[in-house]
């Protein structure tokens, strides 16, 4: 990684430990659909990272369909919440301090990576592109805009747009396949957004 400064947002993650209780039990749908199709990609079984796990409800999923899952989130009250859902501990792990050599069949990173400044996605990326074995699978969602802003909260979005998260993921390393989807979502501070869904294919 580049001595670019942190890969994370201080004031973002101070949020979510001040928050973290009642972020951990926000109500979700019962039924997460574009986990399911991800894990209907991968074998029985395989090693899934999980970046920014939040409460823990998408690692619960994963662990009950019997995926080997890595939990883990750079918050440290949020940490504790997931630890509590999942009885087992859960690594406070910093996207920049991710350092995993194939080590993954997957990763899964639901709207966290959105958070990382916008100048250090790619180096964020990159980390991940490293962690994951030949074939590996990696999803991660965003928030779509013009650049990075600070939502009501005072929370930061990278907010890129189509082109700027390509250029991101083609920076990163080498991938089979790179696919974005564009859907209408919301978010804890109730605004309705457009999401860039992404998913590639380590090659």
């Amino acid at each position: 990684m580049s001595n670019k400064g942190a890969a994370h947002d201080p004031e973002t993650l101070a949020f979510y430990d001040r928050e973290a209780k009642n972020y951990a039990v926000r109500p979700k749908p019962e039924r997460n659909k574009r986990l399911e199709q991800f894990l209907t990609s991968l074998a029985p079984g395989a090693k899934i990272l999980e970046l920014g796990c939040g409460g823990g409800q998408d690692s619960e999923a994963m662990i009950r369909a019997g995926f080997d899952v890595t939990p883990t989130d750079g918050s440290p009250g949020l940490a504790r919440e997931a630890e509590r859902r999942l009885g087992q501990p859960v690594k406070i792990l910093r996207f920049e301090d991710l350092d995993e050599r194939a080590a993954f069949d997957a990763v899964w990173a639901s709207a966290c990576l959105l958070h990382v400044p916008a100048d250090r996605l790619a180096d964020v990326l990159t980390n991940v592109h490293a962690a994951l074995r030949g074939g590996g699978r990696f999803y991660a969602s965003y928030k779509m805009g013009d650049g990075g802003d600070r939502d009501s909260l005072g929370r930061y979005y990278n907010f890129p747009s189509r082109e700027k998260l390509a250029a991101a993921y083609k920076q990163a390393g080498d991938w089979a396949t790179v696919t974005m989807e564009e859907a209408a979502g919301g978010g804890y501070d109730g605004v309705p957004r457009t999401f860039l869904h992404v998913t590639a294919v380590k090659a």
